[in-house]
């Protein structure tokens, strides 16, 4: 049996620690709260994300560490080197936790992203907007996710407001990209370097927040370049484990706007909708296990349930959908659970998906 710690213990911890159980690997984790998603399914250490004490005794009853969101403390993560195993490195939790440092590093590996500046001013703002453009998203460098920590700005005008709404942390602006859609590619990278992706993915977001998945999104040429991009970042890394970039597709051209490493809402499909998902295989690279295949079993889409939960019973009535409820208090905003529709043909997917779309509302 191998024991897995995990470091959050949200909706990802617990397909982790669902997908761990036909394996033998058991997982464990660190969460503020006891009534965290996967404590439903796994033992749980209640303590703060960057207690020293509680991290150690979870790597003490672990054979290697993981994390289920790309916030936990990296500093605090450092401290356990040498006491236990943890995937991916620390150095891919600390680059993916910086906006700049992320951009930097994308562009090192001549990755395109948008035309970018490190905001630490009114006045840097206001020079950024002169030389990129006055229509673009100011950002904190950390802790963003889901929309949040972000303003779009259009004009000169709402510079101002936008500076005092985020202002007192790290910024960065970027140059609005008018993109026609947003891809994403999830793969994972094995202790010795083997690398399996899985299909791209094309995504729709409101508010921030990913509403729709649809895959597999056939378009040979992009997925193509966004294998190119994603191996030279795990390469780059040194990586193991499962990671995400997410694309914009601006003029027929990928370019990219984040990276995640761990696993991803945006690959929640492949739960369904692949031999191995998304979560088997993060854990099967982190323990040393022979990767599983990522092809697509079908054609599928997945929605999330946002605010409000839909009923079950009239979801379950359409062939092909499975139902994922996280157990989580509704709240606006949040993501409570979601659905996956796998179907032979697009166009089976595309009339349940239609059906489906009736049934849910997000709030």
């Amino acid at each position: 049996m191998s024991r897995v710690g995990i470091v959050g213990a949200g909706q990802l911890g617990r397909m982790m620690a669902l997908a761990g159980y036909p394996l033998n690997i058991r997982c464990h984790f660190l969460d503020r709260s006891a009534d965290a998603p996967a404590a439903q399914v796994a033992p749980i250490l209640l303590g703060g994300l960057e207690d020293p004490a509680k991290l150690r005794q979870l790597a003490h009853g672990s054979d290697v560490l993981t994390f289920d969101w790309e916030n936990v403390p990296a500093a605090a993560l450092k401290k356990l080197r040498g006491q236990v195993t943890i995937r991916p490195s620390v150095r891919s939790l600390s680059v993916s936790q910086d906006r700049l440092l992320e951009k930097r590093l994308f562009s090192q590996l001549r990755i395109p992203v948008a035309p970018h500046a490190a905001i630490n001013s009114l006045a840097d703002l206001v020079r950024a907007g002169r030389e990129l453009g006055p229509h673009g998203v100011l950002k904190t460098r950390r802790l963003g996710y889901d929309g949040k920590g972000q303003a779009v700005i259009r004009t000169v005008r709402e510079q101002s407001p936008a500076w005092e709404t985020l202002r007192g942390t790290p910024l960065i602006y970027e140059r609005f990209m008018p993109f026609s859609h947003e891809v994403s590619l999830v793969a994972v990278r094995a202790p010795r370097g083997e690398i399996r992706f899985y299909p791209l993915t094309r995504n729709t977001h409101q508010g921030g927040i990913l509403r729709l998945s649809i895959a597999p999104h056939i378009d040979p040429g992009l997925e193509g370049r966004a294998r190119t991009y994603m191996r030279r970042v795990l390469k780059a890394l040194g990586y193991v484990g499962v990671m995400a970039i997410e694309f914009f597709v601006v003029d027929g051209k990928l370019i990219a706007n984040e990276m995640a490493p761990r696993v991803h809402n945006s690959g929640h499909w492949t739960i369904e909708g692949c031999p191995s998902s998304q979560f088997e295989n993060h854990l099967r690279a982190i323990c040393a296990l022979p990767l599983g295949a990522t092809h697509a079993l079908g054609h599928a889409a997945m929605i999330n349930f946002i605010g409000k939960m839909p009923d079950p019973k009239r979801l379950l009535q359409i062939e092909g959908l499975a139902f994922h409820d996280y157990g989580k208090q509704p709240r606006p905003a949040r993501k409570l659970g979601h659905c996956t529709i796998l179907s032979a043909t697009a166009a089976l997917r595309d009339r349940a998906l239609k059906r489906a779309l009736k049934q849910i509302q997000w709030a």
